[in-house]
């Protein structure tokens, strides 16, 4: 009886220094503002798309709120909201010198507003590496 194999064909692309370059500015402007990695390619729907998605989560996780956690190592769940909170770019950074969501437990909704502003954080990370992939020419 014969064995039948699966083979995947795998795209290797071989990547100039600059298109490096290129890609890691990508990812960093898609981190920072979501969408705009794309938007600098001339990727304007799919940017715009993203953008507004990630900022809805964001709005409305504020409108529940929701609370971006600092970097604290007393409880290690916090350590995992933080690094899922810094997903959400220079909005992090804002956060850390204006009160912007500092959260209210007294709120019934305010675990769902964590998780909506945590959960855009690592969605924009994944917007940030198709930002990259898009760069480097891995993907169109």
């Amino acid at each position: 009886m014969r064995k039948r194999v699966l083979c995947l064909r795998l795209k290797i692309v071989k990547m100039s220094s600059a298109m490096k370059i290129k890609g890691v500015v990508m990812m960093v402007l898609g981190w920072a503002v979501p969408g705009l990695g794309h938007l600098a390619q001339k990727k304007y729907v799919r940017g715009a798309v993203f953008f507004g998605c990630i900022a809805a989560m964001t709005a409305l996780g504020f409108a529940h709120g929701g609370r971006i956690y600092p970097f604290q190592t007393e409880n290690p769940l916090t350590i995992l909201a933080f690094f899922a909170d810094i997903g959400n770019g220079l909005l992090y950074l804002l956060s850390r010198f204006i009160p912007v969501g500092v959260g209210d437990l007294k709120l019934a909704t305010f675990e769902f507003g964590t998780a909506y502003i945590a959960g855009a954080g690592l969605l924009n990370f994944l917007i940030a590496l198709d930002a990259y992939d898009i760069a480097a020419g891995t993907k169109s």
